[in-house]
This record gives structure tokens, sequence and C-alpha cells, in this order.
């Protein structure tokens, strides 16, 4: 019991004193001058996939003029990574941007969650324990690629790589004179070494406040590893160690005086800042370059996020009555498929979870076609004629799922009989920024006339829910008759395009005959509207020339379009009439209005809180922000490097109110906004702005984007910190949270109160948790949730954790939502062995006759007798012929390589990955001889210490390289 009560003594302080931060910055520097954990993570990522691009490129004979250097940006990258001609109007790059954020924001998240853990942080020569975080996370970051669990997958990477990072701030090895990375980091199988042993003095005092020579002659000349303590309650520290440094470390105030960090250029050696940053970039690649060989270049390239194109997700109900759904959900997957295959259009991924009474599932995520075809294949309009149906839950595990910000198509004839997830799914939405839309097919207006309803049908007011939960997200709620489905689905067709953007999007609920306006500007392709509600509902769309069309006119001067259901679908003609359109709808019922384009300068945003003590920085803020106090946001610009954003801001749907930020520039494209004083209400986020890129038809066009997102505000604060992010199957994790209230963004527990408590797990997992927790009188309320993984889990599969406050009155409620790993514990820490056993080959010296000639070699690759085995060898580089084969020997499973090439191609590198995600290389060089000379015997030794015998007048030198 004090063990747990310590732990979340610690968590509260790390969450109430993140200044206390002691690392490279997390997210900026505002002196404008030192390198943050985001510039090191966002560097690394931008030159690691230029150089995965780079290599693709190369071999499929393609042209790849960018240089990868640390000046990248991510339009760059992205315009480079492009294999085809698609208009730079239309690259989006939303989805790299976003999955560097959260990269980026994991990553600072380890010094507010584990600020005071010695190991995340390479603090007090906790060398063995910072080692084993890194390398238990880079396996779980394979399991969860390898299961194309990729958001868990990029949580997890985030905070390996704050980790690794600080250790060249915090440790002496940038004193020690090292110019490259300390690789046994990230290599489980090799011994750290020269490490100060635990009474070894490492420190004098500083002088005064110069710090620069306080590490100990002795220390440096026998190259012995040390890194500062650090302690914000106790000076105490082992005698003669020295110190991380800092107002908030204590023992730096102890004997030796001083510290030895590298934060910031201000810090005790700041002078070495850019070298450690430097050295932390190159580390950050070192490790990606070892996931990438791993998981391969084509995953490699989707775990960060460098993806052309959107994602085909469905959730569908397979009851009896959902035959011509079913049918028609296949149709148009398939068409989307069959006719995209090839193109940079073509989806990246796949989701697919039917649900069925009594349950649902199973899910697909996958990025082959072929087996989302099968999928779809596979189902059937089956069972009975239940009315209710567990729609939410297949909902639920499809936004834990899917890629953030991806739009999900659910079909359905049914109300849902787990309508109590509809706060989970809504806090889902939120976190997640994922866009619903439903396709309700018979839909009744009112219940059948003896008070009972029909098998298999659903009312208005039990579609509400769907309307709602699609209101949130930015979706739709197609109301349709089976028969008209076709018509509905365009929607899915439309959204499939690349680079998609809402330019505006509103709800009237009530009705109300309103005008509305939105900007068009030049960047903007294939734009479309849709407007959903009652048959009696009329429209008029003015253009910024002052040309109208009715809704009268099916096909005029600017749009033409349909109508299916409750859904009017326009596909607006915007040919030379940039500036300010009106749409004018007419209806006292409910309805919805969107506007969509294609263009690739749109914006993503992520809710961050400030800490105001120590180091002014930012952090991810999860949940909603709180109502009468301020908000932050961190807006990133997409798709020009010529925009000027002159505007963000918050409104309701109502247009009752609305809330313009402050900007503040903080670099490459990126914005804080902040709010002041924001009311209780449901809000979404508009940018406006002005782009004069050549790719605008007018010399400066004004631009306008919204977020399908609605944000609400609310006066309540969930937080809730976990002390790992893995789970071992058949082991339990504690979770503890805290609920308090609070005035105008400030916690107030005056008074006592009591919440209801909802905690849900989208596996399905047991867990346990209170039903409320009481908020007495001067003190929060206290919880704690417990999470038990299954010993059938299977390592790689990603839990998400949704924890739910409500007030008693049911008006108000918050939420925060963690993101879980399970992973096995790995024993098998050997790489791949590779063993060279002949090369064979006879190559003139003369160019064109090597040309025309062949080289080759075989080589065994084995795990070891005790290794889980290799479970695939690829070329890694090179542009040969590999094939393989399996045998045995000594106990152990022998992969047998085999491998030619022309001899115009003379570099190859062999990559043998084991199924825990160990990798090892074997790199083979050819060069043909510089003069012709007669056959010579040249003797190599392999890795097995076999002598080989050559003959040729080709040398070729064999180097086993294991990463």
């Amino acid at each position: 019991m004090a063990a747990r009560q310590r732990a979340m003594f610690l968590v509260v302080v790390a969450f109430f004193l993140p200044g206390l931060i002691h690392s490279f910055k997390p997210l900026f520097s505002f002196d404008g001058n030192s390198t943050t954990h985001r510039d090191i993570t966002q560097r690394a990522v931008l030159r690691k996939a230029a150089e995965v691009c780079r290599d693709i490129a190369a071999s499929e004979g393609r042209d790849f003029s960018l240089t990868v250097d640390d000046s990248l940006s991510v339009d760059q990258v992205q315009r480079a990574c492009s294999s085809t001609s698609t208009p730079t109007s239309l690259r989006p790059n939303v989805m790299f941007r976003s999955s560097i954020a959260s990269m980026c924001f994991n990553n600072a998240q380890v010094d507010v969650i584990f600020a005071l853990s010695e190991k995340h942080h390479f603090d007090d020569e906790t060398f063995q324990g910072g080692r084993d975080l890194i390398t238990a996370g880079v396996s779980a970051v394979k399991a969860s690629v390898k299961l194309n669990n990729f958001v868990t997958a990029r949580w997890t990477l985030g905070r390996v790589c704050h980790t690794l990072q600080d250790f060249y701030s915090h440790s002496n090895w940038v004193e020690l004179g090292k110019t490259t990375p300390y690789s046994t980091l990230i290599r489980p199988d090799q011994p750290l070494e020269n490490l100060a042993g635990p009474s070894t003095p490492t420190c004098r005092n500083c002088a005064g406040k110069n710090c620069a020579n306080n590490l100990l002659p002795d220390l440096l000349q026998q190259g012995l590893l040390t890194s500062g303590y650090f302690n914000i309650f106790s000076s105490a520290k082992p005698a003669g160690k020295c110190s991380h440094g800092g107002s908030f470390d204590r023992t730096s105030i102890q004997n030796p005086v001083g510290g030895i960090n590298k934060d910031e250029v201000g810090s005790s050696h700041g002078s070495l800042h850019h070298k450690a940053a430097d050295l932390a970039v190159t580390a950050t690649m070192e490790l990606l370059e070892d996931i990438r060989v791993a998981v391969g270049d084509k995953s490699f390239l989707r775990l960060m996020g460098l993806s052309q194109s959107s994602v085909l997700c469905f959730v569908i109900d397979t009851r009896g009555s959902m035959s011509n759904d079913i049918a028609e959900a296949k149709r148009v997957s398939f068409h989307i498929i069959d006719s995209k295959k090839g193109t940079q259009q073509e989806p990246s991924a796949y989701v697919l979870v039917p649900f069925n009474e009594p349950g649902f599932g199973p899910l697909i995520t996958t990025t082959n076609a072929d087996v989302f075809k099968d999928g779809i294949n596979k189902l059937s309009a089956r069972g009975g004629e239940d009315l209710l149906e567990s729609c939410l839950s297949g909902l639920q595990l499809a936004l834990t799922a899917a890629p953030c910000s991806s739009e999900i198509f659910v079909f359905t004839d049914a109300p849902a009989k787990d309508a109590h997830l509809k706060s989970t799914i809504t806090a889902l939405i939120e976190s997640t920024k994922c866009v619903v839309t439903f396709i309700l097919t018979d839909i009744l207006a009112s219940r059948w006339p003896w008070g009972r309803r029909g098998p298999r049908t659903m009312s208005q007011s039990d579609a509400q829910l769907y309307h709602d939960l699609a209101r949130v997200s930015g979706g739709q709620a197609i109301e349709v008759t089976k028969s008209d489905l076709s018509l509905a689905t365009s929607v899915i067709e439309d959204s499939s395009a690349s680079a998609v953007v809402t330019v505006f999007q509103v709800v009237r609920n009530p009705g109300r005959p309103d005008t509305f306006t939105f900007t068009v500007d030049g960047s903007l392709r294939n734009m479309t509207a849709y407007i959903t509600g009652a048959s009696s509902l009329t429209f008029n769309l003015t253009s910024s020339t002052g040309v109208s069309q009715s809704s009268s006119q099916s096909s005029g001067p600017l749009a033409s379009f349909n109508t299916a259901g409750n859904l009017r679908r326009l596909s607006i003609n915007i040919e030379n009439q940039t500036g300010l359109w009106e749409i004018s709808v007419y209806s006292n019922n409910a309805y919805s209005v969107k506007v969509t384009g294609q263009s690739s300068v749109n914006f993503i945003y992520n809710l961050v809180e400030a800490h105001k003590r120590n180091h002014t920085d930012f952090s991810l803020k999860e949940g909603r922000p709180l109502s009468g106090g301020n908000a932050s946001l961190l807006v990133s610009v997409t798709g020009s490097d010529t925009v000027k954003v002159t505007e963000v801001a918050l409104f309701d749907s109502s247009g009752a109110t609305e809330v313009i930020g402050s900007l503040q520039s903080v670099g490459s494209g990126n914005f804080l906004v902040t709010f002041t004083g924001v009311p209780a209400g449901d809000f979404v986020v508009r940018l406006r702005g002005e782009d004069s890129s050549s790719t605008s038809r007018s010399k400066r066009s004004s631009f306008q984007r919204q977020a399908s997102t609605h944000i609400k505000t609310s006066s309540i604060s969930v937080t809730a910190q976990a002390s790992h992010t893995n789970i071992e199957p058949g082991s339990t994790i504690s979770i503890p949270f805290t609920v308090a209230t609070t005035t105008n963004g400030v916690v107030n527990d005056s008074a006592t109160r009591t919440f209801a408590v909802r905690a849900n797990s989208d596996r399905g997992y047991t867990l346990t948790s209170p039903s409320m927790v009481i908020i007495a009188a001067g003190s929060g309320g206290n919880g704690s949730v417990t999470l038990t993984a299954p010993v059938s889990a299977v390592s790689g599969t990603d839990v998400t954790l949704t924890i739910e406050a409500e007030n008693a009155a049911a008006t108000d409620s918050n939420y925060t939502v963690l993101r879980f790993s399970v992973a096995a514990k790995v024993t098998d820490v050997t790489r791949p062995v590779c063993q060279v056993v002949s090369i064979s080959t006879c190559c003139l010296s003369s160019s064109s006759l090597c040309a025309s000639s062949q080289w080759a070699f075989i080589a065994n690759l084995t795990d070891g007798i005790n290794g889980t085995g290799i479970e695939s060898i690829t070329i890694h580089q090179g542009n040969g012929t590999l094939n393989s084969s399996t045998a045995g020997g000594h106990g152990e499973n022998i992969t047998v390589a085999t491998y030619s090439a022309s001899c115009s191609s003379q570099n190859v590198v062999l990559a043998a990955v084991d199924r825990v995600g160990n990798v090892g290389t074997c790199v083979v060089q050819a060069r043909v001889s510089a003069t012709a000379s007669p056959v010579t015997a040249v003797s190599m030794t392999s890795t097995g210490g076999h002598t080989l015998s050559i003959s040729h007048c080709l040398w070729i030198s064999v180097v086993v390289s294991l990463l």
C-alpha cells in the first residue's frame, strides 16, 4: 500500500509541477537558439523518411532530387516521396503532419508523466534501466506495426525517442569526445561498458556559475560514462557524483555543486547543447533505421504517416434485413479499389468491422485490398429480426483501429442496443478527430399504427442518436431507402479522393431559415456541397460574381445536384469565381450544410496546455477544455509555404458565440493560438488566411478551412496517468485518476459533489472501476481503474481505455483516453547471424562485359538454438534476385539465402528479421579489379570462421553488419 501511495503521489507531483522538466525542452524554445525534443524528433523523422523514399526511388529507377539534410520540411518530403505526377495542389500531408505531431506530443508527455523517473531520463547513472526502456519500447513498436496498429506504435515510439535523446543531454557522452551515437542503447545483446562505478567520483565543484570543467580529468581520461543526479526533494547524492543541475535540482547545491546537463544553451554545459542535440538526431535516425529494416519500407512509411491517400473504413450491420446494404458496400468499395489500384489515390489501408447480435467483429485492418475484399465477400445478411444491434460497439472498435482523422462509414437499419456507449463514442470521436457518416436505411417517421414497430425498423427518435454522433464528428446521417442506396454512397467515393478539405459546415437543430457564407479560394478543386434535411427544404446558391441558382434547378450555372433520401449532393462549378459565396437554406426542421473541396492547403490542430514554471512550454491536453478558462491550440498549416494565417476562431453552430484567438508563430507553419475565457458551449475551429502560392488562380487568394470535429467545454477535469503503457499478456495494470470541478478554468472543490464514473475498453478486456467518486470540500476525487490483458492476448494488440466522469444532473461530463500495447516479455535479444558459405563469379574488368555477367553468393542465416527463428529475409539494398530455403543443422534452423545479380550491381544488403523483430544484416560489396589481371585466388574469412577460397578477377569484400 505504501508503494502505491508513493506512486500516486509522484504522479500528482508530476502533473501539478510540470515546470520541473529536466531535459531538452519538449516542444518549443522561446530563447530562439535551443533545440527541443520536437525539433530533434522531426528532423530525424524527415531525414529518415526521405532516405527511405530515396532508396525506393533508386530501386524503381526513378529520380530523387531532394537533398537529405536538417533543412527538410514536411511539404518537401511529402512532395519528393510522391511517386506519381499528382498535381502539387492536391498532395495532402495532413496525415504526415499529424503522425509527426503524435510522436512529438508523446515524446513531450514523458516530461509530464515520468518527470521523476530516473530511468526515463538516464539520470542517476541508470544506464541499464534506460536501455531496458528503449529496447522494450522498440520491441513493442515493431509488434504493433506488425498488426497494423500504427497509432499506438507512434505513441510508444515518441516516448522511446525521448529517453534515447535525453541520454546525450544528461550523460557525459559528448564530453568524452564521442561524435557518433552510443549504439549499444538500442542493442540489448551488447554489454554496457566503461560505466563509472557506484563509488567512483565523477565531478568537482563548478567555478561559480562556470561548470565547463567540472567533470574530473581522470573520468575523461579513462573514458568512463556517467550522468547527473536529480532530485526535487532532497540534496542527497552519492559522494563525488555529478548533478543534473538547474533550479529544481536540489542535489546541485550539494558538493560537488553545479551540473552537467546540456538541455538548452543556458544549461550547466550549455556550450555543448547543439552537439548533444545533433547526436540525438543521429541516434534517433539509427533507431528508426532499425525499425525500418524490421518492418519493411512500406510499413515504415505508414508508421511515419507518409501516405498519399485516405483509409477505407466500414462498420456494417449484418442482420437479415441488410442484404441490400452489404451488396452496396461491396459494390462501392470494390469500385474504389479497382479504379484506383496502382495510383496515388489507392486507399492506404482498409478497416472492416461487422456487427450482429449478440456481438461485433472480428476487426480487419489491412493494407492488402484483396484481404479487405475477401472480408466483405464473406459478409452475409443472416440471423433473426431483433430490433436492436451492437452498432456503437462496432463503431468503437473502428474508431480505435483507424488512423486519426479517418472517415468512417456505418451501415445499419436498426437502433443501437448499446446506446449507453454514446458518451464513450463521443469522447473517442473528439480524441481521434475521425469523421463518422451513418447510412441509415428505411427509417420510419413514426411508429406503426397499433403502437408497435415492425421488425427491423427504426424511428426518427432512434435515429437521433446517429444524427448526434454525426454532428459531433463533422459527418452526416443520411436517411435513404434501400432502393436508393447507390445514390447515397456517392459520399464514400467523394471522401476517397485525395486532399479533401472542409471549407464550411453547420448544423441547425432546431432549424430556421438562414444564410451562410463561405470563401472559395484558387487552390480548391472539385467542390461539393451536401445538404441534409426534410423533403420540404429549399435552398439558393449565390456565387461571388452574383450568379444565383435555386433548388428548383437540378442543373444550373453554379451546380448540378441529385437527391437521395434526406441528402442533396451538389457538384459546384467554381470556374473563375473565387471569393465569397452564399448559400441560403429555407427550413424550420433540422438540417445540415457541408461544403468540401480538394486542396493541399489545410490545417490540423491539437489542444495543448501551458507549463508556467521553469520551462515555458506546452504539452498535449487530453479531454475537453475547461469552461470559462483559457484554451490553447497548436495549429499547423499544410500544403503551402506562402500561407499567411489571419484568424483562428472558435464558433458554435448556432452562430451566437464566436471567440477569436491570439496568434503566435512558432515556425514551419505552426501557430500557438490562445483563447481567453472560452464560454461553456460546443464549438468548431475555423481558420482564415491568405495564400499567394503559384497554384492559386489569383495573385493573393483569401481562404477558409474548418475543422470537422466539435470541441465541447466542460467544468469537470479528469486526469489519469499510467505508470507504463505496455501490458504483458495475463497481467493487470492499475491506472489512478482524479476528478475535479472548476470555475472559470480554475479547480474549485469548495463543495461536496458526486460524479458518476464510466470506464470502457475497446477490446472488452476485464476491468474494474468505481461507479462514482465523491469530491469532498477542499480535495479532489481520486479513484483507480484496473485493466487485465488475457493470457491469449497477442503482442502488438492495442487497447484503448476511456475514463469518463459525469455530474449528478447528467448535464456535463469530461474524459481522458489512454492507449496501451500488449507486449509479451522478450527473452530473445540475439540478432540473426549471417555466414557466407560460397561465392562464385567470373567478371572481366571491362564495364560492358561486367554488365552482362553475373555474380552470386550463398549465405546461411540463423537465429541460434534458443532464438525465436528467422521470420523474413529481404533485400534491403540491391537489385538482384534472392531465393531462400530452410535447412536444419546442429539443433538450430538455418535459412539458406541465395543471391545473384549483375556485376553492374555490386552492392547488396540482406536483412534478416526474427520473430520478435531483432535485425541482422549481411552486407556484401563486389568491386571490379582496376586492371585486367590473371585469375587469382583470394582468401576470405566468413562470420563462421571458415576460410573460403575464391578464384576470380572480381574481388569481393564481405562485411557482416548487425544493426
